[in-house]
């Protein structure tokens, strides 16, 4: 027998070559159909870049899991996948196009597609060697990517079905704009944050008169696009002047004042522009009223032809320049500053525009009833753990709105819709005869991402996987997607396949600084776990991210308790080397009676703590299970009972 080094060396142990020899063996590969089956889908990540921390961490609480179940003798499929990521993806390749210089517009679609598919090659290839350093126990045989042909096709028949059943639409409607990326972006895209701003009041007056309206706005440059004045029907203070017009500031038009319960006559004024082809609520009211909508924009957030003088102006140049000749033309009355929320793309960091654009969107009031209506059946439910994240889901489905899926993308699912004039086809496949032309747009990264945990088993074809590990058994993913992924994997598996897409959903929180900040490139705080197993070894980094947190926590990551997991390791490794210096003529069939009253008691603690990690590993309580495995190694065997066998050992070494 090999006798162990006197410190653990974690370089040496976690050899590429030892986990290569594990997947070529086949030791992850589920398919034993001898065996109950248990199934986890990975939460697949995008292909834009390394994996940080958070992947770390949701990983590791899977490879516990598939581990545990082998070891409890089921067939587990663990199966590995990654996401195409739309928006994210492009920007990412566009960036690249750019410091090479080339301008990505300037290139076919074909031809930018060349060179997102060479992007995903080599991202993909560094996730599997960062899969691979963390020691991960995936069934690579089925690895599925969301652009794949088979995921295209399910997406593909997801769409149609969709479209047929009367839930798939295309409207003009006001949407979330990104004029950076220039594309559409669905409410759970958009991040707020405190931004400085101001409340501008404006005079709007009666016409043919010295009165006027006081107009409080945050967005001057929009008014080029106001098509009335809304007073509240209940306030006295306007009723006189329903009906009436006002003239339009600097443009001199004549717009109505109209009556709309819109109107808050405890807020500001009570006077309020509507200006329906950029704001939502003015969109409906624009509707009720049969209001026109008037674009002031172009898609790059410049001022078009309707902004008069101010055509191709920024959105924010033309604020100032409108602003200035407000106050010269005595249409301004003040000017009160303001800190406000304000949306801006999760991906590009620019501040968004409400945009009336025409894109397809699923209507999502009926496939939500569905899910709040099968929460409530314990037999059939997602089962959330911690237990409080369900009303995350259930207060999503209950106040959803229509979900805008089509993306101004090249990288992405592309719309099975045709267009010839005025007709419009959707299908499977292109329609017969000429003159037809495909939509131009893709689809929402997370409307494939949506069919993850059954499309990657074969749906919509009836294969053995599918049949066989659908429903999935458990997802493990953090809060922060639970509106993004979670709920829209729920209805869509409930609308297609009629089971739930999984059991239970394990929810785990965000990792964060020393100091409980959000890790981020702007404060520099971000940790690469690469360079975290470089320094420490993965089992180390692994056993603090598992019991430094419980369930829907977040973590800090504090590099002291990373070492102080390293120590626990090193002090397996001693106890593990003095007891295979001492197994020289250890003999496995020995008689129990020959047990001391130290061995017994050793046996019964293991066998307390035993069932005690059982019990919490099936409640995915495992910082209670690392923690309690620690004491157990640490105190019950290393502190006492290798001390007390030494007296043992040394005395029948001395006869």
């Amino acid at each position: 027998m090999r006798e162990l080094a006197s410190k653990y060396n974690h370089s040496e142990i976690e050899q590429p070559s030892r986990y290569k020899k594990w997947v070529e063996s086949g030791y992850f590969t589920a398919g034993d159909k001898s065996k109950d089956p248990f199934c986890i889908v990975i939460p697949p990540p995008n292909v834009t870049g390394k994996l940080h921390l958070g992947h770390a961490w949701d990983t590791t609480l899977q490879d516990i899991i598939s581990r545990y179940k082998r070891m409890q003798g089921y067939d587990m499929l663990w199966l590995s996948g990654m996401d195409h990521a739309g928006i994210a993806t492009q920007a990412k390749v566009d960036a690249r196009l750019r410091e090479e210089g080339i301008n990505p517009r300037s290139l076919s679609r074909e031809k930018w597609l060349e060179h997102a598919w060479a992007w995903k090659k080599e991202y993909a290839e560094n996730i599997h060697e960062q899969w691979a350093k963390l020691g991960l126990s995936l069934d690579y045989t089925r690895e599925r990517f969301t652009l794949d042909e088979g995921l295209n096709y399910a997406v593909r028949k997801v769409f149609v079905d969709l479209y047929n059943e009367g839930l798939i639409y295309r409207g003009e409607r006001i949407i979330n704009w990104d004029p950076a990326q220039m594309t559409a972006l669905s409410n759970e895209e958009v991040i707020y944050q405190d931004d400085k701003g101001a409340f501008y009041h404006l005079k709007y007056f009666i016409e043919g008169s010295d009165e006027f309206l006081e107009v409080a706005t945050t967005r001057p440059e929009t008014m080029f696009g106001d098509t009335a004045v809304a007073v509240n029907p209940k306030d006295e203070r306007y009723q006189k002047y329903i009906g009436k017009n006002v003239i339009l500031p600097i443009v001199n038009k004549k717009i109505p004042v109209i009556a709309d319960m819109h109107a808050d006559p405890e807020f500001g004024t009570g006077v309020v522009k509507i200006t329906p082809a950029h704001d939502p609520n003015d969109f409906e009211v624009g509707n009720r009223h049969n209001l026109p909508r008037v674009n002031v924009m172009n898609p790059d957030a410049t001022m078009n032809a309707n902004a008069g003088k101010y055509e191709g102006m920024d959105r924010y140049e033309c604020r100032n320049a409108l602003v200035e000749d407000l106050k010269a033309s005595g249409h301004l009355i003040s000017i009160e500053e303001i800190v406000h929320s304000v949306g801006h793309s999760e991906r590009s960091g620019v501040q968004i525009e409400a945009y009336l654009s025409k894109q397809w969107f699923v209507k999502m009031r009926p496939l939500a009833d569905r899910v709040l209506e099968n929460q409530k059946n314990a037999d059939t439910k997602v089962n959330f753990t911690p237990e409080r994240f369900e009303k995350i889901m259930n207060h999503w489905m209950e106040i959803t709105y229509d979900w805008c899926i089509s993306r101004q993308l090249w990288w992405g699912h592309r719309i099975p819709a045709w267009y010839k004039g005025d007709e419009v086809y959707v299908g499977m496949e292109a329609p017969d005869g000429d003159g037809w032309k495909q939509d131009e747009d893709v689809l929402d990264t997370w409307f494939s991402s949506a069919l993850w945990p059954f499309s990657t088993l074969g749906w919509p074809n009836e294969t053995e996987d599918f049949k066989r590990y659908y429903s999935n058994n458990v997802l493990v993913t953090g809060y922060d997607i639970i509106p993004f992924w979670v709920n829209r994997m729920t209805f869509q598996g409930l609308h297609f396949t009629g089971k739930r897409p999984f059991k239970d959903c394990l929810i785990h929180g965000l990792i964060r600084d020393a100091q409980g900040r959000k890790m981020s490139k702007s404060l520099g705080n971000g940790i690469d776990p690469m360079d975290v197993i470089d320094e420490y070894g993965v089992d180390a980094l692994r056993f603090f991210l598992t019991t430094n947190s419980t369930p829907g926590q977040d973590m800090r990551y504090i590099p002291e308790k990373v070492e102080a997991s390293w120590n626990f390791i090193n002090k397996i490794w001693n106890a593990s080397r003095f007891v295979m210096m001492n197994l020289k003529d250890y003999d496995p069939n020995t008689d129990f009676s020959n047990y001391s009253s130290v061995d017994e008691w050793i046996l019964n603690r293991f066998n307390e703590v035993l069932r005690s990690v059982n019990a919490n590993m099936e409640k995915y309580e495992f910082a209670l299970v690392g923690n309690e495995l620690y004491s157990f190694v640490w105190d019950d065997f290393c502190n006492w009972y290798i001390e007390l066998s030494k007296s043992s050992l040394n005395s029948e070494n001395n006869k």
